[in-house]
Order: C-alpha cells, then sequence, then structure tokens
C-alpha cells in the first residue's frame, strides 16, 4: 500500500532533530578535548569549537530543518509529497 507524505510538522521535528544534535554534539566534545589537552595552538582553537558544539549543533540543526521542513511544506503542496510502500505484518507472540 502506498502512503505519501505531504507535511511535516515543522516544529515538532525540529524538536526532535535539535535533541538529536544535542546528543551528537557530545560526541565532538569527546573529540575536542583531546585537541585541546594535546594539540597545537590551531588544533587547540578547533578542539574549543568542538567543546561547545552540544551548544552550536543542536541551533544550527532547529534552524536548518526548520527552513528544510518549510521547504518540503511547500513542495509537497505543488508536486505531492514523498510517496513510500508499506505493508502490515503480523507478529508472532
Amino acid at each position: 500500500m502506498k502512503k505519501q507524505l505531504i507535511r511535516i510538522s515543522i516544529l515538532q521535528s525540529s524538536k526532535i532533530i535539535t535533541a538529536i544534535q544535542f546528543l551528537v554534539g557530545f560526541i565532538y566534545t569527546l573529540i575536542g578535548i583531546p585537541m585541546i589537552v594535546f594539540g597545537d595552538p590551531l588544533l587547540r582553537k578547533m578542539g574549543v569549537v568542538y567543546v561547545f558544539m552540544p551548544v552550536i549543533a543542536p541551533i544550527l540543526g532547529f534552524v536548518s530543518f526548520v527552513i528544510l521542513a518549510a521547504i518540503y511544506n511547500f513542495l509537497a503542496k505543488q508536486f505531492g509529497g514523498v510517496e513510500v510502500e508499506v505493508r502490515d505484518i503480523n507478529h508472532a507472540a
């Protein structure tokens, strides 16, 4: 059975993306700390940016997803949404 995604909830979807980006930002922090401790001056500057990724990444993720969702919603009205094919499955207990 085919389904069509005709609209993305901009605020709700952006909140989820923001939460994911916050968690991914911590991976950058783990990379940035050794850069600060063991790196040369340029690498230390980059490390500082990495350490602040739990703040930077969610902001950029939220803003970019708001823009992308708005563009998708506009284009979906013009051309139709993304089509996916789904099927029901039975789970055996």
